[in-house]
């Protein structure tokens, strides 16, 4: 069990380094489903986990100069108050709930992250602009809340903030959001020591092991497209969000038809609104009369 949890770990790195994101999202599982820890316990380590191998994934990014450290360290400290306010709330919320929103917000970010823009609204990136202090202190205070609530480092709503609300390239936002999930995690760690433990032996071997795959990672990101990189994030979220729901539902919820009802709706308004949105004809391609 030792060896498949250093396994799983290595994982938990190559995501950070790669994408930027998706420690937390792997590690709680991990801790909860192979190594046996409770919720709570499993929450407040992968915060340790996920902050130590964040700064390590930060240093290959930051020598590629894919860091923008103002944005990232204002974000980062206004992100930081609303996580320790986050872990305290925590204390006093039943580990399944924090769990089911946990997953919830992965396949909402998943979806921001897998919808491509309108045609003629993609911005060109900003690469050498930096994002007003009201913004950057309005959505690290949100992200910084809802990821200490969670036990989260939160990869997963930072990039998107970053990439999509700030018009980061990819690129530069999963380096800049190493940054910002290392002052998160740690901030959210705080918050939830007051209440939990700490099995500090189960918590270093798997940074070690993770530390080790955030090195590789780091070296990849550079090398995958930003489109790939998103459309691959976006996918991933998906699946663990749906494992993780499907872990904390009822067996008689998934039983019921009138769950399967409500799915099959959804699934077919889905589709229904893309078919919408790929016939609706465009303003950019109208004939104009031809010129005598």
């Amino acid at each position: 069990m030792t060896a498949l949890v250093v396994a799983a770990s290595l994982l938990v790195g190559l995501s950070l380094g790669a994408l930027g994101g998706g420690g937390s999202i792997l590690t709680v599982p991990i801790l909860i489903y192979l190594a046996g820890q409770d919720t709570k316990e499993a929450i407040a380590t992968s915060l340790f986990v996920v902050g130590v191998t964040s700064l390590a994934a930060l240093v290959p990014h930051a020598r590629a100069r894919r860091v923008r450290w103002r944005t990232g360290l204002l974000f980062g400290g206004f992100s930081m108050a609303g996580a320790y306010g986050g872990g305290r709330v925590a204390e006093y919320v039943p580990g399944t709930a924090l769990l089911v929103a946990f997953a919830l917000m992965m396949l909402a970010t998943a979806v921001a992250m897998l919808r491509k823009p309108r045609r003629g609204r993609e911005a060109a990136p900003r690469i050498h602009a930096e994002l007003p202090v009201r913004q950057i202190a309005a959505e690290g205070l949100a992200v910084g809340a809802v990821t200490g609530l969670v036990g989260s480092g939160g990869g997963f709503l930072v990039v998107p903030a970053l990439a999509l609300l700030g018009g980061l390239p990819m690129g530069m936002a999963v380096g800049t959001s190493l940054l910002v999930i290392g002052m998160n995690s740690f901030a959210g760690l705080a918050g939830h020591l007051s209440g939990v433990g700490i099995d500090w032996g189960l918590a270093l071997t798997v940074t070690a092991a993770a530390v080790v795959g955030s090195l590789v990672g780091g070296r990849l990101a550079g090398r995958i497209p930003q489109d790939a990189l998103r459309t691959a994030f976006g996918w991933f979220v998906v699946v663990m969000g749906v494992f993780v729901l499907s872990q904390q539902i009822d067996t008689a919820v998934w039983a019921h038809p009138a769950t399967w009802a409500v799915l099959g709706a959804v699934l077919v308004g889905a589709v229904a609104y893309r078919w919408w949105r790929t016939a609706r004809p465009t303003g950019g391609h109208r004939e104009h009369p031809a010129k005598s």
